[in-house]
């Protein structure tokens, strides 16, 4: 295993195998942590904007965390899901470079994975509702996150081997005509990491494109041609993902979120925020942290 994979850690939230019907239905879910399915019975979808993914027996699926995405269930759908969290110390995410719905033909050892995962993880579905706005709240992630806490060491690392073999089968995935992150020019990947690392701080073509010594007007095209968003974007992007992580995860004030996240006023952060999530700060964390259950 690299040293890269070996920074990234994994925490189990949810998991499950579920028969659904025709009220799994909503649309513009957004959340901070991974969705991974198998299907062995019945049909589904999830979409997007950009792409829309039949649900259907014989395949695992996985929607990286800040994706968003529809969900949506005709008739009936019997799924297995697993919903865990990522974390890295340098906040960069295994699929910063492909955040897209992903659909692969289940294996044996895909399927045998999803269902030894269940078997050491009794009693962790969702037991309240399967409607996002039900079981998204900061309360519940603090409960599932303490019967983490209290796994044996076997079963916590059996819990992440799993995850990690999971995860594996969908790093050489790629949906979109994007390049993988082997073709990615290096100093595109710099400039990307370096924008994670960064995001508090004012950041401007003209430095980024300064830093690796190329001409602003290059440089965008070089991003733009390599990760199929322009610069500008992918920063309003990363910024708002980690404002999403903040709002999910502390009481910290809207403004200092801002300041955290590098916007100049609570305005132009407030803007940004609905531009690209749909919804305003506050409406992410009434959603997301509210402790009453509905």
């Amino acid at each position: 295993m690299s040293r890269r994979l070996l920074k990234h850690s994994f925490s189990l939230l949810h998991i499950d195998h579920v028969y659904l019907n025709h009220t799994w239905n909503y649309k513009h879910v957004i959340s901070p942590y991974y969705r991974l399915y198998y299907i062995d019975a019945g049909e589904g979808c999830i979409s997007n904007a950009q792409e829309k993914i039949i649900l259907e027996p014989g395949f695992i699926y996985m929607i990286p965390s800040f994706t968003i995405c529809n969900l949506k269930c005709p008739a009936f759908l019997s799924q297995y899901f697993i919903q865990f969290f990522e974390e890295s110390p340098d906040g960069i995410s295994l699929f910063q470079n492909n955040r897209t719905l992903m659909k692969l033909p289940a294996s044996d050892i895909d399927i045998g994975n999803f269902k030894r995962i269940l078997d050491i993880n009794p009693g962790r579905g969702i037991n309240r509702s399967d409607n996002p706005k039900v079981y998204e709240k900061n309360v519940y992630y603090r409960e599932y996150q303490e019967l983490n806490n209290r796994q044996n060491d076997g079963v916590y690392m059996e819990t992440l081997g799993i995850l990690l073999q999971l995860l594996s089968r969908f790093l050489g995935s790629r949906n979109s005509s994007l390049s993988s992150p082997h073709n990615i020019p290096s100093k595109v990947l710099d400039t990307m990491s370096y924008i994670q690392l960064q995001l508090k701080e004012p950041l401007t073509i003209a430095h980024l494109a300064q830093r690796v010594n190329q001409h602003p007007d290059y440089f965008s095209r070089q991003f733009l041609q390599f990760t199929g968003e322009r610069p500008l974007l992918y920063i309003h992007e990363k910024r708002i993902e980690r404002a999403q992580y903040l709002i999910t995860t502390t009481s910290m004030p809207y403004i200092d979120i801002a300041a955290e996240t590098g916007f100049d006023s609570l305005p132009h952060f407030s803007r940004t925020f609905k531009k690209v999530t749909g919804t305003t700060p506050h409406s992410y964390r009434k959603q997301h942290q509210s402790v009453n259950i509905v």
